[in-house]
């Protein structure tokens, strides 16, 4: 073999695998952009009652006083 034939078929082999990775290259995209896009919702603040934070508030002044030794109000 000569020179010239060996690099005629490796471009051959090259061409036939650029044509097959453009064509799974392309599948691949057009599966993508085929799939409806995924809608994310916002998540929202949640709200907390007056209460719900006395509540709270109560109970970490209490956590605190205890962690400090000192005696709960």
């Amino acid at each position: 073999m000569t020179l010239d034939t060996i690099l005629s078929a490796l471009r051959a082999e090259r061409d036939r695998l650029n044509k097959a990775i453009a064509a799974l290259e392309g599948t691949a995209t057009s599966a993508r952009t085929a799939a409806t896009p995924v809608k994310r919702r916002k998540r929202g603040r949640r709200k907390m009652s007056a209460e719900a934070r006395q509540k709270i508030s109560e109970a970490k002044t209490k956590w605190w006083a205890k962690r400090k030794g000192k005696k709960s109000a």
